[in-house]
């Protein structure tokens, strides 16, 4: 599928000045990419950005930002069927313990799931949010390829140049 129209992000303030760099995916890994591969989690709108970015303890510091984008090679996850044909489940992609999996081998089983899907030549996919407090609505675009051109298009949406300052 394609996915076209607007996607948010809430930063921790620390990578405020770089929101296009997937710098602390890199860094830590997540749900989607291992250490050492940089992705872009974004969200469909405002409030499950807020609820991916604060999943722990009190609200945090946090810089919104929103990009307009234009990706043409994404993995729909609500898409039941096609999770089976990738050797997936939705239960497995709401695992809670994919970290503990990352640290015991080296990649959780969604890690590998997302190394598949770009090795077959996605850009990103669609998946909910598992954020607490988020429900079925609640739907993350996870970009592991972006950039200023298509086919996956991704511009910051910054008129007034508020992040340069």
């Amino acid at each position: 599928m394609q996915y076209y129209g607007p996607l948010y992000r809430a930063l921790n303030p620390i990578y405020a000045r770089q929101p296009l760099s997937g710098r602390g995916a890199e860094l830590y890994g997540g749900r989607f990419n291992p250490k050492g591969t940089p992705a872009l989690y974004a969200s469909l709108t405002v409030m499950t950005a807020l609820r991916e970015a604060n999943q722990a303890g009190s609200f945090q510091p946090t810089t919104l930002v929103s990009y307009d984008a234009g990706i043409e090679r994404v993995f729909d996850c609500r898409d039941e069927a096609a999770l089976q044909a990738e050797g997936m489940d939705a239960a497995a992609l709401a695992d809670s313990t994919w970290r503990d999996h990352m640290k015991a081998s080296g990649e959780a089983r969604t890690q590998a799931f997302a190394r598949r899907l770009t090795a077959n030549g996605f850009h990103a996919m669609l998946v909910r949010s598992f954020a607490p407090g988020a429900v079925e609505h609640d739907i993350n675009l996870v970009l592991w390829i972006w950039s200023d051109a298509a086919p996956s298009h991704l511009t910051l949406i910054d008129d007034e140049n508020r992040l340069s300052r």
